[in-house]
């Protein structure tokens, strides 16, 4: 019976011969791949401007020379796996990397690192997707979410298992939709943005110093604001907190035999 559930929800095994025709084109690979880091890219600007904010609204300011920065590290990294997909088809990433250059031991705590990393990413994106939707139905029949928001995310994260362990083929067509809607709404979102803004001139107001949460540790507000090492260590901290946008990028370069042949360059085009 327990063997017969499983079949029901997974699927049924496949062979050998039969693995090169599941493999994925570029357009599904990217819905599945590019998950972990469009996710992570999205809460990014919010831990930055979490940070910023505890210095006052004038420290604001510097939000976009840090998401510059932030950017160029993006780019260095991209051009950095690109390197690593075509040196190491097979796929592995950080981890046959480090293995390969520096030994066992950095090998195993580079894939260690990007096993929590994969952990912690799951649990952020779906207690951030479930905050989101029990958000968007208050005042509707789906209101009770908000007292379920624990179970809702557990069978979130069960869902997508069982969907990851039908195969990349029939995850990918399932995930694909969703990708590609928040990839256009994103692109939506910044082209509708720049239109109001420089056809009104209107832009969000700042919330007042009284209604803002600040975490203690940054220091609170200073009365002239901040200035010398202090300043120094909050641009760190929130350039720190931004760096969140780069986990995930290395998520391609540990899948590439899932690509058509061929895989490498296939790989390095969707990565791109």
């Amino acid at each position: 019976m327990l063997k017969s559930l499983k079949r029901y929800l997974v699927g049924n095994p496949i062979s050998t011969e039969q693995a090169q025709h599941e493999r994925l084109n570029n357009k599904t690979a990217l819905a599945v791949f590019s998950s972990d880091p469009l996710s992570s890219v999205a809460y990014s600007t919010e831990a930055i401007l979490f940070v910023l904010l505890a210095a006052g609204t004038i420290a604001t300011s510097y939000l976009v020379p840090i998401v510059i920065g932030i950017t160029v590290l993006l780019g260095i990294l991209v051009l950095s796996y690109r390197q690593t997909i075509h040196a190491y088809p097979s796929g592995g990433g950080a981890y046959i990397v480090a293995k390969d250059n520096l030994g066992t031991t950095p090998g195993l705590v580079a894939g260690a690192s990007l096993l929590v990393d994969y952990i912690l990413t799951v649990a952020v994106s779906i207690s951030a997707g479930v905050a989101a939707l029990t958000s968007a139905v208050q005042g509707t029949r789906f209101e009770f979410l908000q007292d379920h928001r624990v179970a809702t995310c557990i069978s979130l994260v069960v869902l997508i298992t069982l969907v990851n362990l039908r195969g990349v083929r029939e995850s990918g067509a399932v995930f694909a939709g969703p990708t590609y809607l928040f990839i256009f709404s994103m692109l939506a979102l910044v082209v509708v943005g720049f239109f109001d803004y420089f056809t009104t001139g209107d832009v969000i107001p700042t919330p007042a110093a009284d209604q803002l949460h600040f975490d203690e540790s940054v220091g609170g507000i200073a009365e002239g604001g901040l200035t010398g090492f202090a300043l120094v260590w909050l641009l760190m901290r929130a350039f720190a907190a931004g760096c969140t946008a780069l986990t995930g990028v290395e998520a391609i370069s540990n899948g590439i035999p899932a690509f058509k042949t061929p895989e490498s360059k296939n790989a390095a085009k969707t990565l791109t």
